[in-house]
């Protein structure tokens, strides 16, 4: 895909997975620059709510940095009723998380946000439904050993071996991963992007 007017795209994300997942759908970012901002809920803030708002901040820190450019951002939110869970950092934590989830559903969260060069915002908020079997203590054990949790929100990456213990996903799976793809796409296209080849 190519940015409408000769207008770069910029990725605020220092994810790879996210980089990997945008270029999926056919757009190489001409860079990736992460905003690194402040990612603390706020107090009672919903966990749609803070994502959306987490995506724009990104984008709209990055965009300061980059002017005359378009910057996409994301977020990726793991949330079990009303409660926001971490990105997980430390064992504890993801031990926390995956306890949390055993046997239970959930919701993935995932913000996305579009700045344009002309300083203008578009987001969108899309919702995956996830189910997690119950785990015994010793498949958490060996998750945990795995370090395939750290600084994923919850405390598992679904794309790696925590694939084994989801037994429900409703709605998008690139969503779970850190980019929804669809809505993604629909978002650029929205603004002019189109595959190189159109």
């Amino acid at each position: 895909m190519r940015a409408p007017d000769g207008c770069a795209l910029v990725l605020a994300s220092a994810s790879p997975r996210r980089a990997d997942l945008v270029r999926q759908i056919g757009l190489t970012p001409a860079r990736t620059d992460p905003a690194e901002i402040d990612e603390s809920p706020r107090r009672s803030e919903r966990p749609r709510v803070y994502a959306e708002r987490m995506a724009g901040q990104k984008a709209q820190a990055v965009a300061v940095r980059h002017t005359g450019c378009w910057v996409l951002a994301a977020d990726t939110v793991v949330a079990c009723g009303l409660r926001i869970l971490p990105k997980a950092e430390a064992e504890r934590e993801a031990r926390q998380c995956l306890e949390l989830l055993s046997g239970r559903r959930h919701r993935v969260i995932g913000g996305i946000a579009l700045v344009a060069p002309d300083g203008s915002i578009r987001t969108r908020v899309v919702e995956t439904r996830v189910e997690m079997k119950r785990l015994e203590q010793r498949e958490i054990a060996a998750y945990l050993a795995s370090g395939q949790w750290h600084g994923k929100a919850g405390g598992y990456a679904i794309q790696g071996l925590a694939a084994a213990y989801i037994t429900l996903v409703n709605g998008s799976y690139s969503n779970v991963v850190g980019l929804p793809l669809a809505e993604t796409y629909g978002l650029l296209t929205g603004v002019g992007f189109r595959h190189a080849g159109d």
